[in-house]
């Protein structure tokens, strides 16, 4: 079975769609007697810095084609559409001749599927994609001037072809195109009857709208050929709510299996052993107070798990048993503007509560060190164990006031009533947080990150909607 992957075909500035290219190689492949059986819109790392918005790549699985004839159709079809004109744009093919659900020729070789998993969590180089490529056999080229166009999507494209036996989890994206001369000028779309639909697909059909915000997430601003893309877990409920949405006219549509809302790009990490530009899980405690600055960004300074809270009060003292730690040294987290309503949610935390954290890592030099500070880019977290009380100064029981510090290590003193006690007390606190897992809204979610409401957490969850 021939696997027909594809990628880079698009432009930052001039629109077109991965997508789009590789419907319209599904085209002409079925019109040369061909089947194309099954559609894979693969994200890759959302960290890549050359990437358009979503980092995809597509892979088609064909029947009654032979390789060569399939790969000769797609180089055509790729430099027919593709935005060749950008020197940014990079688009590469891959063909590989492979069983990817049944004894029909050789299975896809662990070491691409390696290079699958490693797509979404690294960034690798086209000399790694091509030498891979060659050994085992597959047909690859760089489409458009090579020698401004080296094939850089032949690495996403290798990815593609690997994805089957790389990835678990898969979720359904129905995009609906427009009428492809209508491309630049502004989409009509009926947002009421996008929010109607929306209704009527939920849980089931996710990221459609958000409703916090009242955005259309489905409807893209990018200048291309998508006019709408419904994503869920559930094909035919994608294309029932694709069906009740109200626009101007769909010229052509494909449904895809993807990776996308799986959180695949997560792996479990350690503050001090994170890579720049991979996405990670981390347990972590919260070590210092959250921060607004400029730009309306919170800044959360995190430590690892059993790390002790520095006292505020200047005695030295240290909570949950820990040694004293400088949040200045810890994990940097931020939730940057766009995430909207989930800052509140980060800024509700307190240093020792103990949290979950996820998102894309970046390395950041520090003045006078040689250790790069590590920031993570938060997608989501979950609250694990939050603190209910807060140490405080004791009250006199005589005099209803507070008392005044003794000295170091000596406790407190009423001054007016001669009262002593040895130490601060526990005041409990009112929290907005529950237990659970907390995620940006769909607004600001990446398509490779899981929303909540697809459940599988090993929490409570709040989604947002």
């Amino acid at each position: 079975m021939p696997i027909v992957a594809v990628d880079d075909t698009d432009s930052r500035t001039d629109g077109m769609c991965t997508t789009y290219v590789a419907t319209r190689l599904a085209e002409r492949l079925e019109a040369a007697g061909g089947t194309v059986v099954r559609r894979l819109l693969v994200r890759l790392n959302p960290a890549v810095k050359h990437k358009t918005r979503g980092n995809a790549a597509v892979a088609l699985h064909v029947t009654d084609v032979s390789a060569r004839a399939a790969f000769d159709l797609a180089c055509e079809t790729v430099h027919r559409f593709s935005v060749v004109a950008d020197e940014r744009t990079s688009p590469g093919v891959v063909v590989a001749d492979l069983a990817v659900h049944s004894s029909d020729g050789p299975p896809i070789p662990d070491a691409v599927a390696s290079f699958a998993r490693r797509a979404l969590r690294e960034r690798l180089t086209v000399e790694e994609a091509t030498t891979l490529a060659d050994a085992h056999g597959f047909l690859h080229a760089a489409v458009g001037d090579v020698r401004s166009h080296p094939g850089r999507g032949r690495i996403g494209a290798v990815a593609a072809v690997g994805a089957p036996a790389a990835f678990d989890a898969w979720t359904v994206e129905h995009i609906s195109y427009r009428e492809f001369d209508r491309c630049g000028t502004r989409r009509d779309v009926d947002a009421d009857s996008v929010f109607a639909a929306a209704e009527m697909g939920y849980p089931t059909v996710w990221d459609t709208v958000d409703r916090g915000t009242g955005e259309v997430v489905c409807v893209p601003n990018a200048p291309g050929p998508i006019l709408h893309g419904i994503r869920g877990d559930d094909a035919a409920a994608c294309r029932s709510v694709a069906a009740a949405i109200r626009s101007e006219p769909v010229d052509r549509t494909a449904t895809f299996h993807t990776n996308q809302g799986t959180d695949a790009h997560l792996e479990a990490g350690r503050i001090g052993d994170l890579r720049d530009g991979a996405g990670f899980k981390i347990d972590v405690v919260v070590a210092g107070a959250p921060e607004t600055k400029r730009g309306g960004h919170v800044h959360l300074t995190l430590g690892p798990p059993g790390s002790g809270i520095p006292d505020r009060d200047g005695l030295n003292e240290t909570r949950q048993g820990g040694p004293t730690s400088d949040p200045a040294d810890g994990l940097r987290c931020v939730a940057f503007k766009p995430t909207g309503r989930f800052r509140d949610h980060v800024r509700a935390l307190r240093p020792g509560d103990r949290v979950t954290v996820c998102g894309e890592c970046e390395l950041r030099p520090v003045a006078g060190s040689t250790a790069p500070r590590e920031t993570l880019k938060l997608e989501k977290f979950a609250v694990r164990e939050l603190m209910r009380t807060v140490p405080s100064t004791p009250t006199c029981p005589g005099c209803d006031r507070r008392m005044s510090s003794a000295g170091r290590d000596q406790g407190y003193r009423c001054r007016d009533c001669d009262t002593a006690a040895p130490g601060r007390v526990d005041r409990p606190i009112d929290r907005s947080l529950e237990l659970g897992w907390y995620e940006v809204p769909p607004a600001a979610r990446r398509h490779i990150a899981k929303p909540l409401i697809r459940g599988g957490f090993d929490a409570p969850t709040h989604p947002e909607r």
